[in-house]
């Protein structure tokens, strides 16, 4: 068991910082640390157990890094040894706090889209086939998965299966993804901040809209709304039935996840979505 005398976390901040004083934080998932050095600044120490998210999200920081100054956290130090970051802290309250229907919350999609789309539009390339491919691969994967523990019948793995086919004969356009974009990853404030960079990669543009099209958008539809306006490049028809081609991925990678979990809440949210698709 890990203390407070020997966690990787206060160790690289002590190296990089000198003395820090833990903040507890209920919002914060276990494995991240919110701490203030001796002159009041705040920090974030996060120690990744998969060795795949800490690279990729270094990954983020070393090589995008430049296109979210002002808008995400800055890397201080690593130690790749124990898969530790620590990270500036990016004032602001979490987006999913704000209280709904309430004009913050609109304002925070208006400037997420913003955000975004300055993201996308520094980082994308032309339409290709390369990545619908890799996108199909991928959903076929998450399909083999649920269908080794029968969390999916043969009449929704065979839907799941065509959406596979699907996406693997579309041409798309990719840019750098966050691909965890929602509300609980965005900080507004002063200004509009982002965090958790650890599944970003370069993706389909479009599906970095999922997460939001199947949390959220449905119920909200003014939300949408505000976000494109933000984004400055509402979906044409084609790029909507290419969202709604990514609500396969989103289905069942929900239904893997929170079965290995243990997590009945994303469990009904993939049957949401899986239902939306029949």
């Amino acid at each position: 068991m890990i203390t407070l005398f020997d966690d990787p976390r206060l160790n690289l901040a002590r190296g990089a910082l000198g003395a820090v004083r833990v903040v507890h934080d209920p919002l914060l998932p276990s494995r991240v640390l919110r701490l203030v050095d001796a002159e009041g600044n705040e920090f974030f120490a996060k120690q990744h157990s998969e060795r795949e998210r800490y690279v990729r999200e270094l990954q983020a920081y070393l090589a995008w890094g430049a296109h979210m100054i002002g808008h995400g956290p800055r890397l201080v130090s690593q130690q790749d040894m124990t898969c530790t970051l620590l990270l500036t802290a990016v004032p602001g309250v979490r987006a999913d706090t704000l209280a709904p229907g309430s004009p913050e919350e609109e304002s925070g999609h208006y400037e997420a889209g913003r955000v975004l789309g300055k993201l996308h539009r520094a980082t994308s390339v032309p339409p290709s086939g390369a990545v619908g491919t890799e996108l199909a691969q991928r959903l076929r994967d998450w399909i083999a998965r649920a269908d080794r523990v029968g969390l999916i019948s043969a009449v929704e793995r065979n839907g799941l299966s065509h959406s596979a086919d699907d996406l693997a004969n579309t041409r798309m356009d990719s840019a750098t993804c966050h691909l965890d974009y929602q509300p609980r990853n965005w900080l507004v404030g002063d200004t509009f901040g982002l965090c958790d960079f650890e599944h970003m990669r370069r993706d389909a543009r479009i599906r970095d809209f999922a997460r939001l099209e199947f949390r959220r958008w449905q119920a909200a539809p003014n939300l949408r709304t505000a976000f494109f306006a933000g984004y400055g490049q509402p979906l044409n028809d084609t790029e909507q039935r290419l969202l709604e081609s990514f609500g396969a991925i989103e289905a069942v990678t929900a239904l893997v996840r929170g079965h290995e979990q243990g997590d009945p809440a994303l469990s009904a949210h993939g049957r949401t979505v899986l239902a939306r698709l029949s």
